[in-house]
């Protein structure tokens, strides 16, 4: 099926092989995870200096850690003698520095070669050239980013302007205090899914009437189809009689302060390509982000952010979580169907979009263009 053989009503989807063909996947790696900005850490993580992360971005493996000056330094997890991963560990501590559990490199913090044996006798070795490699970093909304390419695009064009994109501009985040919030939830699911079903399922909304029963009862004009970033700036209201962003629309948590009057009542959503997805409601923030691991595999971990005495002062926050861990569930559940049935030999040439859908085509068209592939005729 091609787009000059549709009704104007459909545009058509990518063919099935985007979401199973494990060298597309690699492509994906090499030329989306590893040449954009990947949100990897919340920065509360790497409280104190020596407190470190390990986490894979698209093919690579990478070390964030928290230095003595305070800021975060992100580092190839690889050691420059022999290439041993240098912290096998999901998270940890150290005390002063990294040291390889093969042959004892050492590097401080900062990423600078210390120690090794017989290092002395080798003054020709440069401390500072055969530290660990550096990759970019930036902190923005209480998380870090990372960025493996030689030349990071623009954290302000990419980051940053998805969400004034979505908003209409940067300060309507703001006003919800990310950076000060505390994790009161962190729930990490695995999804037997491609990243792309995960991201095209969460932008648009004409699944919503049919497997989110709850969140139409809050949202109820999610029931008609249409997403709220499909529109810039708008937020979904809150039903009539809802109190809360709870699974029964009882009352919620403390509202954060500084949310403004035109802000209160609503649900905000934003996609932050390639693989970051924020919840925006008056009393929390809902923070997804995807580790896409295979073609058909994705690990999504999701925090829930209240204020710091809500999560101190040890208030139930089990209704407000319940609602979007439903969801979640929902909408996985959903790519886990759709899965499989990208290898059918009637998936070939792909499906198709209606039109509460259509903003999914720019995204697949962004993909063809990120992997250099040729838009269809």
């Amino acid at each position: 099926m091609t787009s000059t053989s549709l009704p104007d009503s459909l545009i058509a989807t990518l063919p099935g092989s985007y979401y199973t063909d494990p060298g597309i996947f690699a492509q994906e790696q090499e030329r989306i995870f590893e040449t954009m900005w990947f949100c990897v850490a919340r920065s509360s993580e790497l409280a104190k200096p020596g407190a470190f992360k390990t986490v894979d971005v698209g093919r690579e493996s990478i070390l964030v850690t928290r230095s003595r000056d305070e800021s975060i330094r992100a580092f190839f997890n690889v050691c420059r003698h022999r290439g041993a991963k240098l912290c096998i560990e999901e998270t940890g501590e150290v005390k002063r520095a990294f040291q390889c559990p093969y042959h004892a490199w050492t590097y401080d913090l900062n990423g600078k070669l210390v120690a090794a044996p017989n290092l002395t006798r080798m003054p020709d070795v440069g401390r500072t050239e055969y530290g660990l490699v550096g990759v970019r970093v930036r902190e923005w909304l209480g998380y870090v980013w990372v960025c493996l390419a030689e030349n990071p695009p623009s954290f302000e064009d990419q980051v940053i302007g998805a969400v004034r994109t979505r908003l209409g501009d940067v300060e309507s985040i703001e006003h919800y205090d990310m950076a000060n919030l505390e994790v009161g939830r962190r729930i990490v699911y695995d999804v037997k899914a491609n990243w792309k079903l995960i991201i095209e399922n969460f932008m648009e909304c004409y699944h919503c009437a049919t497997i989110h029963p709850e969140l139409t009862e809050v949202l109820p004009e999610f029931a008609d189809g249409y997403a709220a970033q499909y529109y810039v700036g708008h937020g979904a209201e809150f039903g009539t009689d809802i109190k809360g962003f709870t699974v029964d629309g009882s009352e919620g948590l403390d509202r954060i302060p500084t949310v403004t009057e035109d802000q209160d009542r609503r649900y905000y959503a934003i996609t932050i390509k390639p693989q970051v997805f924020i919840n925006l409601v008056p009393d929390h923030v809902i923070f997804h982000r995807m580790y896409p691991v295979a073609a058909d595999r994705t690990i999504v971990e999701c925090d829930w952010l209240y204020l710091k005495d809500v999560v101190r002062g040890g208030k139930d926050v089990s209704r407000s979580v319940e609602l979007f861990d439903r969801v979640n569930r929902q909408d996985f559940d959903a790519c886990e169907r759709c899965q499989p049935a990208m290898s059918s030999r009637l998936y070939a040439k792909g499906g198709v979009l209606v039109p509460s859908e259509h903003h999914i085509g720019a995204f697949h068209d962004w993909v063809r263009e990120r992997l250099g592939a040729r838009q269809p005729e």
